[in-house]
């Protein structure tokens, strides 16, 4: 089985509506390109715009509810491809930043806030999520085990693990911020230590605070039937806008988790006791 991922490395218009408009004719040319998943760049709904005033804030979110996420579940069902789409969503005491993966269907499969909200910047505005999730997605070509991260969500390797541990084969990681070699080597060693895919999508050159670079790594570290090491990274886009295709060859990938040592085989949870108590920092 071959799983197509197209990410959607768009800049933002003015709007909902403009939103909307330039979010449909990119799934209409990832749907062109059969692809199985459309995944968007980090809260598209407004551009990664998170107003430092709380009523412009809460005027600028929006319901899972809403006509704008609605009419993506519609575009999945009429495309027959699942969507994963982000938004700045509302919800008390603050708002969160969300995404939601429709399958092919038009059904909600997936509902993920970013835990790790950039509480040193713009994003102390927001609320966090509670939790990890993963469901399986019927592609049409088969099933898969997919979970989501949200951006700073990649810097904390807990994040991947539990993903992981909840059974998640690939992970869907919206992003809105420089990919350079440190982000991206963080992306690579979530996808190796947890033998697993993450694909990552960006915001273009000219959004703010971004690059472009979005990228899949597929999690096949090495090949029992090639020498030496493989690349991971199966795609790197370039900076510039565009909707990029990549192809996740999920056959190999559970070969490879069925004999490999990564992931939780070795694990010895045990002695991880630390991990779950809050700690003071040597600055503190």
């Amino acid at each position: 089985m071959v799983l197509k991922i197209a990410l959607l490395q768009l800049l933002p218009g003015n709007g909902l509506e403009e939103q909307f408009r330039i979010g449909k004719a990119a799934c209409e040319r990832a749907k062109e390109m059969d692809a199985d998943i459309a995944l968007f760049p980090e809260m598209w709904s407004d551009g990664y715009a998170i107003p430092q005033d709380e009523t412009a804030l809460h005027d600028l979110s929006i319901t899972a509810d809403s006509d704008f996420i609605q009419g993506f579940g519609h575009l999945a069902a009429k495309l027959r491809m699942a969507v994963g789409i982000t938004y700045l969503e509302r919800h008390n005491p603050k708002p969160r930043n969300s995404v939601i993966l429709f399958d092919r269907d038009g059904k909600r499969r997936l509902h993920y806030s970013k835990v790790h909200t950039c509480d040193f910047d713009l994003e102390k505005m927001l609320s966090p999520g509670g939790d990890f999730y993963v469901t399986d997605l019927d592609t049409g070509r088969g099933s898969v085990k997919v979970g989501s991260m949200i951006c700073f969500d990649r810097e904390f390797p807990e994040s991947a693990r539990i993903l992981m541990l909840k059974g998640a084969e690939v992970i869907l990681a919206p992003n809105a911020c420089p990919m350079e070699i440190n982000r991206l080597a963080a992306l690579r060693t979530r996808a190796y230590e947890n033998m697993l895919a993450v694909a990552t999508c960006n915001y273009p050159a000219g959004q703010p605070d971004c690059n472009g670079h979005s990228t899949v790594f597929d999690g096949v570290a090495w090949s029992r039937n090639e020498p030496g090491v493989r690349d991971m990274c199966i795609l790197e886009a370039p900076e510039e806008e565009g909707v990029y295709l990549a192809e996740i060859d999920m056959d190999m990938l559970r070969e490879y988790r069925a004999h490999e040592v990564m992931g939780s085989r070795y694990r010895h949870p045990e002695k991880y006791g630390l991990l779950n108590q809050p700690i003071l920092s040597s600055a503190e």
